[in-house]
């Protein structure tokens, strides 16, 4: 919210500086977000008069202007502004002003200058000139009856600065300068001018109907007919400005009016053309299918959860939040009906960004606004439409108020002890009384208890806690102790065998890969087709409908980012993602780190497109495959050695996907992008990618020391014919299962031959198809030298081994 200081100070003018208020407001909990000049510094600027305004004799778009700056004589000045013209007063910089800085950030100081031969003794202003806005159509000017002579800072008031307030939802009271200027006298004790709202004489008796349908959309409806008003007449310059500083442009006077109370005293209000009305006005939900055009010019459709006004004939207004076009007042108005009402705040949270749209009026409602004032507002809002839009023929039929569902107050108690324990500080009785009733709450007192009964303009006090928080604001924020904590802290050590996830991070940026950050919300489709999920955990209030559910997996968040990196024609892609993913698991209880209901793991996952390396000369471009992912975990998970084994995942290819297994424990997956996902997503090639359970990365075997052999290691190789459906993986294990007497060191898979087929054969398909596999073995002992018996007698255990696991027959 924003407004003037200058507004603030009349109703409560604390002895404090504009930097002291901010900072006692920021430390009551109304935190100041921006304190704006309201026009940057310039000097030497007056208000002037123009006496005289002829054509240049030289050129054909300026003016030279006989000026009236209060001085004994009249200045000469030469102008090119459209609208300069005897008659009007307007801002003159003397010779020696310095306006505010252009955009080359220098200051421009006026001198005595010639335009065209003539000469200019000053110049004249546009507000564009002066910064105080962006039009630069012609000369500001100003009001008939200002002071000629005068500093033109003193006559537009310029000296005042734009508070900006962010306020949390709790804090509805103070979305007004009233309600604001309340707390400032609650915290400093400066008196507090409370506005007065004298009825205004009533001269008609007519009354529009009106009928309060819903109870539980709107608890009391205010309203008066006003006859024979001037819509024509201006917005006074006062209010002008006043809602200019607010954010609020000028719209007509009877606008500015309603929205002029809405920031004065925090109540919104709507004034109807009461010749468009037909009939009466219904207050009730509105029916499937209603139409309404608003005053943005958006046409809605309404249903049985939103609140209307209605009349004989169509919906004229959404409650709470906004007009209709249809009895919108315009220059044509000459009688009107002004509405205040109290809305309950459940009946309009959230009804306005269903349409995609939010107003001043709805934030406020949706809050809670005083349901005890309306009849009061409305005569504020009455004796500024007479003051500035009435006429002799004005008059002001009676208030017609039906309060129909008002909410009841329930007192509240505060034990002291408690608020002494949650503030962390020894407080008396006597002050938290005194915190509250500064603050306007009706205390009662009893023994180490304080009640409350939260008065109308208080939605807010429920509970204990809520009037906890207030005498703590009434402390001030930084006026709470320092206390350090009473219990020992107890950092928590990783273990030696486990490493951090920021060095897991690091470990795949250094495999080449790009960490991206993503929502945990996801598109629903994406759970489905990706993961494999029908019943994905879903949102309440989603932020966005694409963003509708929590991810069980990783892969959708990466596929869209490489998606989206693609479309901008980017050649190579290698990203990853660090993060938590959602799944239902019924056994999981609530604790301090968990939900019922829910399992919620740590993942890691990695997807790559594109060149495999950068390009470079040393070597052919070679596209990214499967085996590239493979070797990016294996390298992930060194020095624990995974097994890879078929399997099938929902988003990756059918023949090229494995399951990795740690200690015959699965933690997650390795593949290609499925060719239907490839086709949907529109991608030149198929990615590839990993996902994988964080718990099992951060895992790492602790080193243990091992001497280094002494003795000439020996190596030979070996052979083999195996069927054709056997793995790198099986003959490693067979060779390693072998009973070498501890002397098998190492083995590698160095060649793989396949047989050509005879001539006479080659139409016909082999019945068994074999190839054939080498494998380099390293044979050693920590004794002795190994003797020529000793490394056939392991050659043969691994033949044996070989012949007896997998088929295998000698190549010879």
């Amino acid at each position: 919210m924003q407004f003037p200081e200058s507004w603030l100070r009349e109703f409560c003018n604390p002895p404090l500086s504009t930097e002291q208020l901010a900072e006692m407001l920021t430390m009551a909990g109304l935190e100041v977000e921006e304190l704006k000049p309201v026009a940057p510094p310039f000097s030497n600027i007056v208000v002037a008069e123009i006496k005289e305004a002829v054509q240049h004799p030289n050129a054909d778009r300026l003016r030279v202007c006989k000026v009236d700056v209060g001085q004994p004589e009249l200045l000469n000045i030469v102008c090119g502004a459209p609208n300069a013209r005897a008659g009007i007063k307007v801002p003159c910089a003397l010779v020696g002003a310095e306006l505010p800085p252009g955009d080359d950030g220098k200051p421009f100081l006026i001198k005595v200058g010639k335009l065209r031969g003539v000469e200019s003794q000053g110049m004249l202003c546009s507000a564009r000139e002066l910064k105080l806005s962006n039009d630069h159509a012609g000369l500001l000017e100003l009001v008939g009856d200002a002071p000629v002579g005068q500093d033109i800072r003193q006559h537009l008031k310029l000296d005042d600065t734009l508070f900006t307030l962010k306020l949390t939802p709790n804090l509805a009271h103070c979305l007004s300068v009233y309600g604001v200027a309340r707390e400032v006298a609650a915290l400093t004790g400066a008196p507090l001018m409370e506005p007065v709202f004298p009825a205004v004489h009533v001269g008609a008796a007519d009354k529009l109907p009106v009928k309060v349908s819903a109870p539980d959309l709107c608890g009391r409806f205010s309203g008066r007919i006003i006859r024979n008003v001037n819509t024509k007449a201006s917005t006074p310059q006062w209010m002008v400005d006043r809602l200019a500083r607010c954010g609020q442009r000028s719209v007509t006077a009877l606008v500015d009016i309603s929205n002029y109370v809405m920031f004065e005293l925090g109540r919104p209000s709507h004034i109807f053309d009461l010749d468009k009305i037909h009939g009466g006005l219904d207050v009730r939900w509105g029916k499937a299918g209603e139409q309404l055009k608003l005053l943005n010019g958006n046409t809605v459709t309404v249903d049985e959860k939103v609140g209307v006004i209605a009349d004989e004939q169509q919906v004229e207004s959404l409650a709470g939040i906004m007009g209709g076009d249809a009895t919108a007042v315009s220059n044509d108005t000459r009688h009107v009906y002004v509405e205040a009402a109290f809305w309950w705040p459940k009946a309009i949270a959230g009804r306005s960004r269903r349409f995609n749209f939010s107003t001043d009026a709805g934030h406020r409602f949706e809050r809670g606004v005083d349901p005890s004032q309306t009849v009061e507002h409305i005569e504020r809002i009455t004796q500024l439409i007479i003051d500035i839009c009435g006429t002799a023929s004005t008059a002001c039929g009676p208030i017609d108020d039906l309060p129909v569902n008002l909410p009841v107050a329930t007192a509240v108690d505060l034990r002291v002890a408690r608020a002494s324990k949650v503030i962390g500080m020894p407080l008396t009785q006597a002050q938290c009384a005194d915190a509250l009733t500064r603050l306007g709450l009706p205390v009662t007192q009893g023994a180490g208890i304080v009640s409350v009964l939260p008065p109308s303009y208080r939605f807010d006090l429920q509970i204990e806690e809520d009037l906890i928080e207030e005498v703590a604001r009434m402390v001030g924020y930084n006026n709470l102790p320092q206390t350090p904590p009473v219990a020992p802290i107890t950092a928590k050590i990783r273990t030696e065998a486990q490493r951090s996830p920021f060095a897991v991070r690091r470990a795949i940026a250094g495999l080449g890969y790009q960490e991206t950050i993503n929502f945990s919300f996801v598109e629903a489709r994406w759970e489905q087709e990706l993961a494999g999920n029908p019943d994905p955990i879903k949102l309440l209030n989603p932020i966005a409908s694409q963003m509708s559910v929590m991810r069980s997996s990783l892969l959708g968040s990466l596929l869209q980012v490489l998606k989206f990196n693609l479309d901008r024609k980017t050649q190579r892609v290698r990203v990853f993602e660090l993060g938590r993913v959602f799944l239902r698991d019924a056994s999981v209880q609530n604790t301090d780190t968990s939900v019922a209901g829910f399992h919620q793991p740590m993942r890691v996952a990695g997807m790559a497109c594109g060149s495999a390396d950068v390009p470079q000369w040393g070597g052919k471009e070679r596209v990214v495959d499967f085996f590239d992912a493979k070797g990016d975990v294996e390298a992930l998970l060194a020095p624990r050695k995974p097994v890879f084994v078929p399997a099938k995942h929902p988003a990756m290819h059918p023949g090229r996907c494995a399951r990795v297994l740690i200690d015959d424990v699965a933690v997650g997956f390795v593949g290609e992008l499925h060719p239907k996902w490839r086709q949907a997503y529109d991608l030149a090639q198929a990615p590839v990618m990993f996902e994988l359970e964080l718990d099992a990365v951060l895992e790492r075997q602790v080193p243990l020391f091992k001497t280094v052999a002494k003795y000439q290691p020996v190596e030979r190789d070996l052979a083999v014919m195996v069927p054709e459906a056997v793995t790198h993986d099986a003959l490693l294990a067979a060779v390693w299962a072998a009973p070498s007497n501890g002397l098998l060191r190492d083995a590698n898979l160095f060649d793989i031959y396949r047989p050509k087929p005879a001539k006479e054969s080659t139409a016909s398909v082999l019945p068994n198809p074999e190839k054939s596999m080498a494998v380099r073995l390293t044979l050693n002992s920590e004794e002795a030298t190994l003797t020529e018996e000793q490394i056939d007698a392991a050659m043969q255990a691994v033949l044996a081994s070989l012949l007896g696991t997998l088929g295998a027959r000698p190549r010879a």
